[in-house]
């Protein structure tokens, strides 16, 4: 099914995509996790909506989480202090946690009118303070790895791959709102996530893995065309993205943030068929002020392997001001 989601109205279509309402399952290899980007943004949020989420998430019976990136708003400063602040609230997770990076914790750190930092090395206090080691972050950890195991991608290390449920998962540093395409980091980083984004497809074909999910920060504007200024950072993984799904032929989930509007779709179109390639599905996770999570189940016997279910968080707990 495909889900559009604009203000506290779902919109449900159609696509194949399975989602039901949740209920109980004993399939053995069958398991859950969690989906959640864009959060927190303001104060309140970080004092009530966000730590409403954790319980929440904290009460579930989940495998790990996935935070996809956007940790705090683009006007936020970037300071060590916020950034030890979020540690610390992630380090509250009873599951797994797995963060990929965003724009608005390094690339947009230049922006600020106050505390303005150079993003390069924002990115790198990224990854000493949460990318440390070969372990996820949360109170239940679980064994990532890293692309910064190979020398010649020594310096990258929030790009992470893991194993679940014979389903490879794969971590890549591609923030919104334009990959930071045409500034000096960008080639070096670029060319680090195409190597592991094959790699990572190579894998799941040699070991017979049954669906690959990826996880970035930015929406890579499927709806643009490959001229538009948005795009010229995406084009080139878009498609390798979309020859590897078509060589692989079992499912592929795309998994971002950074819009802010919950939906499952098919939107990745054959560049020779003009067709939509069936075998992939974006998931765009809720961002604030939508202070929700996805809840996916992995089932054994589903052909289409994922299910995904909103989770919606007390609307009580939510602050409503403007985002950044």
């Amino acid at each position: 099914m495909s889900f559009l989601w604009a203000g506290s109205r779902l919109l449900l279509a159609l696509l194949g995509v399975g989602l039901a309402a949740p209920s109980a399952f004993a399939q053995f290899g069958s398991f859950e996790f969690g989906l959640i980007g864009d959060v927190p943004y303001t104060d309140e949020a970080t004092t009530n909506a966000f730590p409403g989420m954790i319980a929440e998430l904290n009460r579930a019976r989940l495998a790990f989480v996935v935070h996809d990136g956007d940790i705090k708003s683009g006007a936020t400063p970037c300071t060590d202090e916020l950034f030890e602040q979020r540690f610390q609230q992630f380090q509250t997770i009873k599951h797994p946690l797995i963060y990929v990076p965003g724009d608005n914790e390094w690339q947009d750190c230049t922006n600020n009118k106050t505390n303005r930092f150079e993003p390069e090395e924002r990115l790198e206090k990224l990854r000493q303070l949460f990318m440390a080691g070969d372990r996820s972050l949360g109170q239940r950890t679980l064994r990532l790895t890293r692309q910064s195991e190979k020398p010649e991608f020594a310096a990258f290390r929030e790009n992470v791959r893991w194993v679940r449920g014979s389903i490879l998962f794969a971590g890549l540093n591609l923030p919104g709102s334009a990959n930071n395409f045409g500034k000096p980091e960008f080639a070096a980083r670029h060319a680090a996530n195409m190597a592991w984004l094959r790699e990572s497809f190579a894998i799941a074909t040699a070991e017979n893995h049954r669906a690959i999910m990826l996880v970035i920060q930015a929406n890579p504007h499927f709806d643009l065309g490959a001229t538009n200024k948005l795009r010229a950072g995406f084009n080139e993984f878009l498609r390798e993205l979309e020859d590897q799904t078509v060589a692989f032929k079992k499912p592929v989930i795309l998994v971002h943030g950074d819009s802010h509007y919950f939906r499952i779709d098919r939107p990745l179109v054959g560049r020779r068929s003009q067709r939509r390639i069936e075998n992939f599905t974006r998931v765009e996770t809720f961002g604030y002020p939508d202070v929700h999570w996805i809840r996916v189940r992995v089932e054994s016997g589903n052909p289409d392997v994922f299910k995904f279910y909103p989770e919606i968080v007390d609307k009580n707990l939510i602050d409503h001001s403007r985002r950044n």
